[in-house]
């Protein structure tokens, strides 16, 4: 069975950068009908909060990308620490003692030698009591990983065929000299013991990929398939780190950005397929192939997400919003056909609201001076309530032949006197809600 999972850390809010990540994994398991994980990295315990965590899976209940189990990793330290022992015994898990300094110096060495920057090994060639005079000295040392001296590939469902040179990659630190366990073990031992099947993570975790293939083999661990997506940058190909405020997601949520539409340009963006507003999340399953996505940086404008909410809001049907709209007090018998006039005219829900305002309690006429004549003429004219989609037609032809006026010069005038704006909705559909007439 696929089981796949979204290990965020619960150290900030999930943004769209996050969200292919967990798209892609919630896509795969539910497409295969299998099992999708939340996963809360929370071993920082400095970093990481309640708060962030509540809105990870606030943020996700809101997508609709509902998880089948969820895990912390603050509740499996002894699973780490077995992990840890386990590697221990079989020397593939070492004790180093350099500070930050004498790294940086032998780094900088090896660059200057034309070298790749990777750690020499020589906690290796220390012995017991010199260990001990160094713990003595500094304190506990870092773990690292001992690799393996080989070639590490695999098949990766997006990239393809790769191949990195372990010898071309420093030994990984597994726990800090504080013995907080770090993201490259803990992972291992929970994808491992939970049977994740299939990873879908950013492309900037590549080299971890490498070196955790290894770490899985070491622990007697299947290795998963792997899949990694392209990074995504602004619409000039900028990086996104500088907006990642604004796009995060409770953000997108306050501004009234609908989740299908989110979801419908992150499931196709970066793909060879066009991006296509999809209805339900049973779509975005049926149309979404990982193999279908490439490695080129892939350009996100957030703009695209406000045409693509209108659009989605234009085609929903009154019963799919009765209870938002019933939450911003828009209820009644005539609540259908409010939706009806009023969707093709909103950018996100909440427009509604001014709508509704206009329809329960008028508006102040917008009259230009050229035309205050012609509105005091006009609107002795209105039809007696109650008024239906007729109504607006049989005004506009009454005042008309009392004015002589038609097309730019008839319509407009009578529109700002009913709604006090140049612009709106289909004023057939409009009048019969509307239930205050302007003074005549």
């Amino acid at each position: 069975m696929t089981v796949t999972r979204f290990a965020p850390s619960p150290t900030g809010f999930l943004h769209v950068g996050n969200l292919r990540a967990a798209l892609f994994n919630w896509l795969i398991a539910r497409k295969s009908g299998g099992t999708f994980i939340l996963r809360l990295d929370d071993t920082d315990p400095e970093r990481s909060t309640q708060e962030y965590a509540d809105m990870i899976r606030r943020d996700l209940e809101w997508l609709g990308l509902t998880w089948d189990k969820e895990i912390t990793q603050s509740s499996r330290l002894d699973r780490y620490d077995a992990a840890a022992e386990t590697l221990r015994g079989t020397g593939q898990l070492y004790e180093a003692f350099e500070t930050p300094t004498e790294l940086d110096l032998k780094r900088k060495k090896l660059l200057n030698m034309g070298r790749p920057p990777v750690y020499d090994r020589s906690a290796l060639d220390l012995t017991d009591e010199q260990k001990e005079a160094l713990r003595a000295e500094r304190g506990n040392g870092v773990w690292r990983f001992k690799l393996e001296q080989e070639r590490i590939t695999w098949e990766d469902m997006i990239l393809g065929p790769q191949s990195i040179d372990s010898a071309s990659v420093s030994d990984p630190v597994l726990i800090r000299a504080d013995g907080q366990y770090l993201y490259t073990l803990a992972s291992v031992v929970d994808d491992a013991e939970m049977g994740i099947t299939d990873i879908v993570r950013g492309m900037d975790h590549v080299t971890n990929t490498a070196t955790q293939i290894q770490m899985f083999r070491a622990l007697g661990a299947g290795v998963p398939a792997f899949a990694h997506h392209s990074l995504l940058t602004g619409p000039q190909g900028e990086a996104l780190s500088k907006r990642l405020g604004t796009l995060a997601l409770k953000d997108m949520r306050a501004a009234g950005i609908e989740p299908m539409a989110i979801l419908s340009l992150m499931a196709r963006l970066g793909s060879a397929d066009p991006v296509e507003l999809r209805g339900t999340h049973q779509e975005l399953i049926d149309g979404f192939e990982i193999g279908r996505f490439g490695a080129a940086p892939t350009k996100l404008d957030p703009d695209d997400l406000r045409p693509m909410t209108a659009r989605y809001l234009h085609g929903l049907p009154f019963d799919a919003v009765s209870e938002r709209l019933a939450a911003l007090g828009i209820t009644g018998d005539d609540a259908p056909e409010f939706w009806d006039m009023a969707r093709e005219n909103i950018e996100v829900l909440a427009d509604v609201a001014p709508l509704h305002d206009l329809c329960v309690n008028g508006a102040e006429p917008l009259i230009h001076p050229e035309d205050a004549e012609f509105v005091a003429a006009a609107l002795p004219l209105l039809p007696p309530r109650p008024w239906d989609d007729t109504t607006w037609t049989t005004w506009a032809n009454a005042v008309k032949e009392a004015t002589g006026r038609k097309g730019k010069q008839l319509f407009p005038p009578l529109r700002r006197a009913l709604t006090g704006a140049d612009r709106g909705p289909d004023m057939t559909k409009l009048m019969p809600l509307m239930r205050k007439t302007p003074a005549a």
